[in-house]
């Protein structure tokens, strides 16, 4: 309220660059609305608002009459009087990062809406024949938690699975729409007869077939360097009037990846009006690195190329989260290219390993704090590659929590009993490595790791701090800052 009553009424004169200038309209409008005050925006002649500088600034601005305050970009710091001398209204900057201008002028901030998104996601139950109806069940219902839009049934290369067809009435009586990953006629046929809708994949060898499927089919080259040759089997299924989807393969790395990626956008151009589909599973599942990043990036190119549609696996440990990481990714990259922004803090579920950013105290700060601890619970935090663990009376500090335990012991403090020493190992540990990744750390809070993160995890210590326990060692979450 107090923000709204400064800034209700006033005019605000906002600097930008070119690359922000669409996304501080945005930003701007909106909270002009909430906290009632006018604005105007100059858009100067550079790209990155980074790069600006005062005295660049002061030859270029046009403040118009009207204006009561002029704001920077964040990220322009700088003696601010070349500006001030050529105006009487206050010049200062704004914050590095404009989503947090409403907070900085005190509105609410509101959450980036990522409810839309263009691609369908299909999951693969890899190598299905050799696992139980219910087990398939139990897959296809967590792939749909986490996002998928199509349950692909991976079938056994070189083999007929005569079961097939149940499998696909099962799921489709859960509710499931259904794709068959196969080359083998016999075997699409019961899958396609049981209300497969999808068939992954066809090609010269079995496109005569697909004639009876009643199903939309996928494209494949025979051998991906041959990848023009669909147009053969697109020109066959496109007479028969067979629905379609081309996917150019993506390969491994080490094994044509960038040629690959360069086939997709290829394909755009020769079939623009088509549908693509790309298969993640061969970089996903093939390299050695966490999967979230991976799958974001491969949905910016689905994105921008118009690929709407991708097939994803969760077969190995490190991409086991893929299809939800696919779900929150499709939505980041249709609202960054819709907006035109950046995808850059519109959302912190796909960060994982370390935090977006770390709030910063200093020891100075936690040794004051320490000064107005006015019981025997311990505080603790981290910050800087040290935890510090403050008492009534003490204070530890060290980046080995076995020395600040070693610490705290060596003084043989009467309230910490062995379910008081569990709890603080257990926090200490959570300290190490929060520091160790980079993480904010809070006690008593879980650790942040995106959309990984266990939201209704219980917080047992407030379970004995609201039972008036002795030894609780709780900390008031707003003690520090």
């Amino acid at each position: 309220m107090e923000s709204r009553q400064i800034y209700f009424g006033k005019k605000l004169h906002f600097v930008t660059g070119r690359l922000a200038a669409k996304a501080l309209e945005a930003e701007v409008a909106k909270l002009s609305e909430q906290l009632g005050f006018g604005y105007s925006i100059q858009v100067l002649p550079i790209t990155v608002a980074a790069l600006l500088t005062p005295q660049w600034i002061a030859a270029r601005i046009e403040i118009p009459v009207d204006t009561d305050e002029v704001l920077l970009p964040g990220y322009a710091r700088g003696d601010l009087s070349p500006i001030q001398a050529i105006t009487q209204v206050p010049v200062r900057h704004g914050p590095k990062d404009l989503r947090d201008l409403g907070q900085f002028l005190g509105g609410k901030l509101e959450p980036v809406d990522l409810s839309a998104y263009d691609i369908e996601i299909i999951a693969e139950i890899n190598l299905a024949p050799t696992l139980d109806l219910n087990t398939i069940l139990a897959m296809a219902d967590s792939y749909r938690q986490s996002g998928a839009d199509v349950i692909d049934v991976g079938c056994v290369p070189n083999s007929t699975w005569q079961g097939v067809g149940d499998c696909v009435l099962a799921l489709r009586d859960a509710g499931h729409r259904v794709s068959i990953d196969s080359l083998d006629k016999t075997e699409i046929g019961l899958a396609t007869a049981a209300g497969a809708e999808l068939v992954l994949s066809v090609n010269a060898t079995n496109r005569v077939a697909a004639q009876e499927w009643g199903a939309t089919v996928v494209v494949i080259p025979e051998s991906p360097s041959e990848w023009v040759k669909m147009e053969d089997t697109i020109e066959f299924l496109e007479a028969r009037k067979i629905r379609y989807r081309i996917d150019p393969i993506l390969e491994p790395i080490g094994f044509g990846f960038s040629a690959s990626i360069s086939r997709y956008q290829a394909a755009r151009l020769r079939w623009p009006t088509a549908d693509l589909m790309m298969g993640t599973g061969n970089i996903t599942e093939m390299s050695d690195v966490d999967s979230a990043g991976i799958n974001f990036l491969l949905m910016a190119v689905c994105q921008e190329l118009k690929i709407f549609s991708v097939l994803t696996t969760e077969v190995i440990n490190w991409a086991r989260s893929s299809v939800r990481e696919c779900d929150i990714a499709r939505r980041i990259v249709k609202y960054s290219i819709d907006n035109q922004v950046p995808p850059k803090h519109l959302s912190d579920e796909l960060i994982c390993m370390r935090d977006s950013r770390l709030l910063r105290y200093g020891s100075a700060y936690f040794r004051d704090l320490q000064k107005h601890v006015r019981d025997r619970n311990y505080r603790v935090v981290a910050e800087d590659n040290l935890i510090h663990v403050l008492g009534l009376e003490d204070y530890f500090v060290d980046g080995d929590p076995f020395k600040v335990f070693d610490s705290m012991q060596a003084l043989h403090p009467k309230n910490v009993d062995p379910s008081h020493a569990f709890y603080l190992g257990y926090e200490l540990c959570k300290a190490e490595i929060a520091n160790q990744l980079g993480k904010q750390y809070t006690q008593d809070e879980p650790l942040n790791w995106g959309h990984l993160t266990e939201k209704n995890l219980v917080r047992h210590r407030l379970k004995r701090r609201n039972a008036n326990s002795a030894n609780s060692s709780e900390t008031n979450d707003n003690e520090q800052g």
